[in-house]
């Protein structure tokens, strides 16, 4: 099964950001949507609220349009947002008084964030999930069904 390029090109952007430390669920610019969109934060206009999944007037008519940024629609766009938001610990939407991490930069909070997204963003192009290693577990008749390559040449 082939990944789809707009999968493979927002997991290459969150792992990228994952391990350069600029990955911050805070900032519109350097969220997972932010990094899937090149950084770029125009996509908050598509919503009134962060981490909601109601399109506001403008994020209705670039849905309508068919319009994608990067290969998502708006409406998936929002999906993400919220899917990134509450695995790093986040209640949505965001607003002052709503639950937060203590440290939201935390690194394995992070990590959390980054495998809820990365399995959303596999459910939504229908492809097994990338993050799941249970398959490598799989055995039979007491013997693994899938070896392991080693990584030591």
């Amino acid at each position: 099964m082939q990944t789809p390029i707009r999968l493979e090109q927002a997991i290459i952007k969150l792992y990228k950001a994952f391990h350069n430390n600029t990955l911050d669920p805070e900032n519109c610019a350097a969220c997972a949507v932010g990094n899937i969109l090149d950084n770029h934060d125009s996509w908050k206009h598509l919503s009134n609220e962060h981490g909601s999944l109601q399109l506001n007037y403008i994020g209705t008519v670039h849905q309508k349009l068919g319009r994608r940024f990067n290969g998502y629609s708006p409406q998936e766009i929002l999906q993400v947002e919220k899917v990134f938001l509450e695995a790093c610990g986040f209640r949505t939407p965001l607003c002052h008084y709503n639950q937060k991490p203590e440290n939201p930069r935390n690194k394995e909070l992070l990590f959390h964030g980054l495998s809820a997204v990365i399995a959303f963003l596999c459910k939504l192009d229908a492809v097994p999930n990338v993050m799941d290693y249970s398959k490598i577990f799989k055995y039979e008749n007491n013997q693994p069904i899938y070896q392991l390559e080693s990584i030591i040449a």
